[in-house]
């Protein structure tokens, strides 16, 4: 078996205090860094956190918090999960994640997406009319500036670059960038097209029914006579001590997270029904003790054949202590139980 790598990724859910209400943006933001600073001291691969420009969540701006999550950490990865890059400019992110490259030593990442949120469209000015073309133009931009070197490119969503050099360059070279798909065959081949690793976000459901996925994936590759790529997943999980406290405590926030969200778009409210579906065998949760969540995760690795798992730790209102500790069991118990498992 491949050496399989292992993340955690939030999207900076305000949390809940003592009292139960929400905390202060402030607080939320230096509760992440914490949670990165603790990832890397237990050991886990890659810290990722998500962009949205919402009320509910703290992080608009993940490469700032990163950066403070770099000069606190020495060997984790940072990156986003993800860039919504459609309603950015290739530039400024390509800029930005270079430099933290530099104040990191070289471990930035940058996961790119048209992102499922689309409250950045009419903030920054962007047509929702054009979130195919958004996406591809700026992909195809940004794909040029990780080549190096003077950029000429012209298309129609930002002005034209003509032998443009763009600085600073990254500290380990090229920066280290990947493609998130949540279940469309035509971003897949895009990514394969680019020569881009993939991120698969599974979020319902089995994850073996993404296999289609993987092979399509492995497939545009040949085709494109490209070299094998890596994927990896992100979904989302949750540790405690047993199954049943995982349960308990994950539930309220879960469903009140789910729900929110659910009347924008239209979803039916979540049953504790369909929770224990999706937090059972088949289901996309890996939620559980250390040992439910290992054979969980050993399994969904096993049944696509990745290269990376990211546990998705974050939950609405989920405080704080519950979540560092689960960051600690993941790294200290579950990563350790899944590589046992998968050297099986």
């Amino acid at each position: 078996m491949h050496e399989v790598r292992f993340g955690v990724d939030t999207f900076g859910d305000v949390t809940a205090g003592p009292d139960g209400a929400p905390l202060p943006y402030g607080q939320v933001l230096r509760d992440v860094v914490e949670e990165g600073v603790l990832a890397d001291r237990v050991g886990i691969d890659f810290f990722g956190i998500g962009e949205h420009h919402r009320a509910d969540f703290a992080v608009s701006a993940p490469d700032v918090v990163l950066a403070a999550i770099a000069a606190r950490t020495e060997r984790i990865h940072l990156g986003s999960a993800v860039t919504v890059l459609s309603s950015d400019d290739p530039v400024r992110v390509y800029q930005r994640f270079a430099t933290l490259d530099g104040l990191s030593g070289g471990r930035a990442e940058v996961i790119l997406g048209r992102g499922s949120f689309t409250e950045s469209f009419p903030l920054f000015g962007y047509d929702l009319a054009q979130y195919e073309v958004l996406f591809e133009e700026k992909l195809d931009l940004f794909h040029a500036l990780l080549q190096g070197g003077p950029v000429t490119w012209q298309g129609t969503t930002r002005p034209a670059l003509t032998e443009q050099s763009v600085y600073p360059a990254p500290d380990s070279g090229t920066l280290r960038t990947w493609i998130g798909v949540g279940g469309s065959p035509e971003s897949v081949v895009r990514a394969a097209r680019y020569g881009f690793p993939l991120v698969l976000a599974i979020i319902g459901g089995s994850p073996a029914r993404f296999r289609p996925y993987v092979d399509l994936f492995g497939r545009a590759l040949d085709q494109l006579e490209q070299p094998r790529l890596p994927i990896a997943v992100h979904s989302p999980g949750f540790v405690a001590d047993t199954d049943e406290e995982a349960r308990e405590l994950y539930f309220p926030h879960h469903q009140a997270m789910m729900d929110a969200i659910g009347r924008e778009r239209g979803w039916s409210p979540m049953t504790r029904e369909r929770f224990e579906e999706e937090a059972g065998p088949d289901g996309a949760l890996h939620l559980g003790s250390p040992e439910t969540v290992a054979q969980k995760i050993a399994r969904t690795v096993a049944a696509l054949g990745i290269d990376r798992f990211d546990l998705k730790y974050s939950a609405g209102t989920l405080p704080h202590p519950a979540i560092m500790h689960t960051i600690e069991l993941y790294g200290t118990e579950v990563i350790p139980r899944v590589r046992e498992l998968l050297a099986r």
